[in-house]
């Protein structure tokens, strides 16, 4: 084989790994195994059991990523059409169908056995149905079906705290719930803000998310109703004791910027406002975490 003929058959290899990776979406992943970590990590007071930490977080990353490989398997024919994602592999033709679905399902095995084997069966069920739920119930039967689509699958994403919590104790805390509450009350606001930007876009391809169902002005008032309700939810960890003043602070600061930008696109809205308020939303949950994480810390050192 000529050089270049090796150079172009690896750089083929290269771009076609990219490919899966890109279904298995890293960075929503990467969110998501912080929010895991977080839980774990205040799920107890001194260090983390390194098996269940590292087994923990790579079976749930492999499973979240097999979730995320058949929501683009399933969203394959509307990922064509929408400008948001009309690149993705599958509706380019880069990854065919079989592919996908063998991809899913090997990560996806590989994640639950790393899970059940390594840390514990509680955290692998637990995790195959979140699976179930966002890749299935949400992405194949939700989304198409009703605008509390978003509200009702939003359940399955907001489970990661839950699996690092049972990752590292092997059982249910009520702890571990708020930090789902957050999570579940978070998701509406942050998705909807998007929605509003790709409205036109899921009216054409006849997704019936809330702006398209009911308007963007009345969503507008949803998401704004939303970040009160997230403010109070944030207070939560607070109120039963579980984190101090640092968290404290910093999450009524949180809080008050993602109120602030939800009222402004309600009352003065302007172009890019809602993808501006998608954007904010991701720090917001990602700050929030950590500072769950900061103030467990400091105060254990206190």
């Amino acid at each position: 084989m000529s050089k270049s003929a090796t150079l172009t058959s690896s750089s083929h290899l290269f771009v076609h790994w990219r490919d899966y990776l890109e279904m298995t979406k890293p960075k929503v992943v990467a969110l998501m195994l912080l929010t895991v970590l977080v839980g774990m990590c205040l799920a107890l007071p001194g260090a983390l059991p390194i098996q269940q930490m590292l087994a923990g977080m790579i079976g749930i990353g492999l499973m979240a990523g097999s979730a995320a490989s058949l929501n683009h398997l399933i969203d394959r024919r509307i990922d064509a059409i929408m400008a948001r994602t009309y690149n993705r592999p599958l509706p380019k033709g880069r990854v065919s169908a079989r592919s996908a679905l063998t991809f899913a399902a090997v990560i996806g095995v590989l994640g639950f056995v790393m899970l059940y084997a390594l840390v514990n069966p509680l955290t692998a069920w637990l995790t195959f149905a979140s699976l179930i739920g966002y890749a299935l119930v949400y992405t194949a039967y939700l989304k198409r079906a009703t605008s509390q689509n978003i509200v009702i699958g939003g359940l399955a994403g907001a489970m990661p705290p839950l699996l690092g919590w049972t990752a590292v104790t092997n059982e249910f805390h009520g702890y571990a719930m708020l930090l789902v509450i957050i999570i579940f009350t978070w998701t509406p606001p942050h998705f909807w803000a998007l929605a509003i930007h790709r409205q036109k876009e899921y009216a054409k391809v006849d997704i019936p998310m809330l702006p398209v169902t009911h308007g963007s002005e009345f969503t507008k008032t949803c998401i704004l109703l939303y970040t009160v309700l997230l403010g109070l939810a944030c207070l939560l960890p607070v109120i039963v004791g579980m984190s101090g003043i640092i968290y404290l602070v910093g999450s009524t600061l949180l809080s008050s910027m993602f109120v602030y930008k939800a009222w402004q696109l309600k009352y003065h809205d302007e172009p890019g406002l809602a993808m501006n308020v998608f954007k904010f939303s991701i720090y917001h949950l990602m700050v929030l975490f950590l500072l769950l994480l900061v103030d467990h810390y400091v105060m254990a050192w206190w």
